[in-house]
């Protein structure tokens, strides 16, 4: 929201500062007035009270300030790829999602396709479809966010115990987050897919692929030190990226990083050449395989600016398919909760909206973090895969400012002077304005099974902010006196 200036008449005549509908706006300027519109709308409502009392309270500037500085000071290093069972510690029947909690009976089709496959996987049932009674008893199984465990997850988020996953970890804390290997686009489990293909490449992920980046990583960790994602992350929003639904230049700068200590430590691990020529195919033939370690880079970033009493910031954005939640650095671990929404966009194919499901994923976090949507003004071409235009992604990154509570230096737009992207989303300052995050993401279908079904923008449900306004207004310093 931009704020009114006091406006000095100067030579030519007096100029008028309007809010609100264009009609007087365009009465004033059809009378050859100078006229300086202001974007401006009341606040959410019912948010007039807790807004006060959050914006009163004495803890909150410097509170938001401890919370930005401690995002924007943790570089983001991948130290290390294992399988969640050794990371996470996960045990058979245990499986994480994307989101906030959520059982079976409420799970989308997208999560239910991906815990399906994700049964078969682990050998807990021999065909998918199987696996629905054993969700249905709950009596061996488990659900639980990705987000409890420091992790992330893509799409459904579904994690296993047998699934590799991305270690990386802040060099001064030590505070580490994970993430599952990117398996493609289309038909793949994380769009609830779950057919034998997406098992099969998921088996040779488990048995080649994890195996093999955890060598190279190892290596070159040994050799020159862990891996910068964070400075990863610099280079490619300079690069035409935007960390969420575009990450070329990511992917191929980390197959740089990695692909000479993959063909000299393969033979080393027991692959041949044609496992390691497999293994680069497959991630240079991916385009999204970056996103999975720029998930987990923010979610360290932001999980530093946690827990700090009277921080309005958003710590987490995630979707399970079903609800939409939001966890605030002033309010712990608490989520805030509300209908997840339908993304406008693109769709592959025939499919149409009819087809997909709600908005799902932990990818959230990269909007969150300031990349992603956030960055739009970073990546143009984007829009040819989610939809609007380019004045739109432009337009996109300068609105998200005013939700904001700084400027990433790291991460700069060229194209807006290298502008910092705007970082730490303010709970009061959405509720003030009712600008909503924007966020790039693909879609999935609808029915467990189908995969993905097209790309798009969507925003978080409006009604999460006014809640986690009210939770932060409860915790001020003498509320309920």
């Amino acid at each position: 929201m931009s704020e009114p200036t006091v406006v000095t008449p100067g030579a030519t005549g007096p100029t008028v500062v309007t809010c609100g509908a264009d009609m007087f706006a365009e009465a004033v300027a059809g009378q050859a007035v100078g006229v300086e519109r202001v974007d401006w709308r009341p606040p959410m409502p019912g948010t007039e009270a807790d807004l006060a009392a959050v914006a009163t309270d004495p803890r909150r500037p410097d509170a938001n300030r401890r919370a930005v500085e401690a995002v924007l000071g943790v570089t983001a290093t991948l130290v290390d790829v294992a399988p969640a069972s050794e990371v996470l510690g996960l045990e058979p029947g245990q499986f994480l999602h994307a989101g906030p909690p959520i059982g079976w009976d409420r799970a989308s089709g997208p999560l239910r396709g991906a815990l399906m496959g994700g049964a078969a996987l682990e050998g807990l049932v021999t065909d998918p479809e199987d696996a629905v009674a054993l969700f249905e008893s709950g009596s061996s199984v488990s659900l639980e966010p990705c987000h409890h465990r420091s992790a992330v997850g893509p799409m459904a988020g579904v994690v296993t115990p047998s699934m590799w996953m991305w270690v990386l970890e802040d060099g001064t804390t030590g505070r580490r987050t994970y993430c599952s290997l990117n398996e493609g686009l289309g038909k793949v489990l994380r769009y609830g897919a779950y057919g034998p293909e997406v098992l099969a490449r998921l088996r040779w992920m488990g048995e080649v692929l994890g195996p093999l980046l955890q060598a190279s990583t190892r290596a070159v960790v040994a050799e020159s030190g862990p891996v910068d994602v964070t400075g990863i992350l610099t280079q490619m929003l300079q690069m035409g990226d935007e960390a969420h639904n575009r990450n070329r230049a990511g992917t191929l700068m980390l197959l740089r990083d990695l692909a000479p200590a993959m063909v000299a430590s393969g033979a080393d691990a027991g692959f041949d050449g044609s496992d390691v020529a497999e293994a680069l195919r497959f991630v240079g033939g991916n385009d999204h395989f970056f996103l999975n370690l720029a998930m987990p880079a923010c979610k360290l970033a932001l999980d530093a600016g946690r827990d700090i009493p009277g921080s309005t910031m958003v710590v987490a954005m995630a979707r399970n398919g079903t609800d939409f939640g939001i966890q605030v650095s002033g309010t712990g671990d608490e989520w805030f909760t509300g209908p997840a929404q339908v993304a406008e966009g693109l769709f592959l194919g025939d499919y149409g909206p009819d087809d997909a499901n709600a908005d799902i994923g932990d990818s959230a976090i990269t909007e969150t973090a300031g990349i992603g949507g956030f960055a739009m003004a970073t990546a143009p071409a984007i829009v040819r895969l989610v939809g609007g235009s380019v004045p739109d992604a432009l337009a996109t990154t300068r609105r998200m400012h005013e939700i904001t509570l700084a400027e990433n230096p790291r991460w700069s737009v060229p194209v807006l002077e290298f502008q910092g992207t705007p970082t730490g989303i303010d709970v009061s300052k959405v509720c003030r304005t009712g600008i909503l995050p924007q966020i790039n993401t693909g879609m999935a279908g609808r029915v467990a099974g189908v995969g993905q079904v097209g790309a798009g923008l969507v925003t978080p449900p409006a009604e999460i902010f006014p809640q986690a306004l009210a939770a932060l207004a409860a915790r001020t310093p003498g509320a309920g006196a």
